[in-house]
């Protein structure tokens, strides 16, 4: 349930800033938030993560598919008690959906979040990102876990 519930809070929020954005602002514009730090800058980014693979959109709808539906494959064979792997899946998914919608319906990605040190990005880059970690720490923590149990003697 935690993996449906944050990948459709995910897509939701993302879609709905994207939605925000392009019906208030103008591609290109940028507004302070937190000057000099902060702007929200409407962007279309024709490619993955700092604009890589530019114009290759049919691979990255591709590769998003792919990405979305092993989510979906895998996380059944995920242990219940792995709660943050679930949250992380879930925050990856929606992020993928989230970005995958936008290069199927206008062949880009809307991005938004500019920190200006760091290409502009949005809240699916952003869910990816956090995914990607709490994945990476909850899989450390239970392989940890185990060792210490095998360690131990009890299985």
């Amino acid at each position: 349930m935690r993996f449906v519930a944050f990948g459709i809070l995910t897509l939701l929020a993302d879609q709905i800033s994207k939605y925000v954005i392009t019906s208030t602002m103008a591609q290109g514009q940028s507004i302070a938030v937190l000057s000099p730090v902060f702007f929200i800058t409407y962007v279309l980014n024709p490619g993955a993560a700092f604009g890589l693979l530019a114009n290759k959109t049919e691979f990255f709808i591709l590769v998003s598919i792919i990405v979305v539906i092993g989510i979906m494959v895998g996380y059944r064979y995920l242990p219940g008690e792995w709660v943050w792997a679930h949250t992380a899946l879930g925050l990856i998914s929606g992020g993928a959906i989230g970005n995958l919608i936008d290069r199927i319906r206008i062949g880009r990605v809307i991005d938004f979040l500019d920190f200006r040190v760091w290409p502009v990005f949005n809240l699916a880059d952003t869910a990816i990102v956090i995914g990607a970690l709490l994945l990476i720490l909850d899989v450390w923590r239970n392989d940890k876990e185990e060792k210490q149990r095998i360690d131990s003697g009890a299985e």
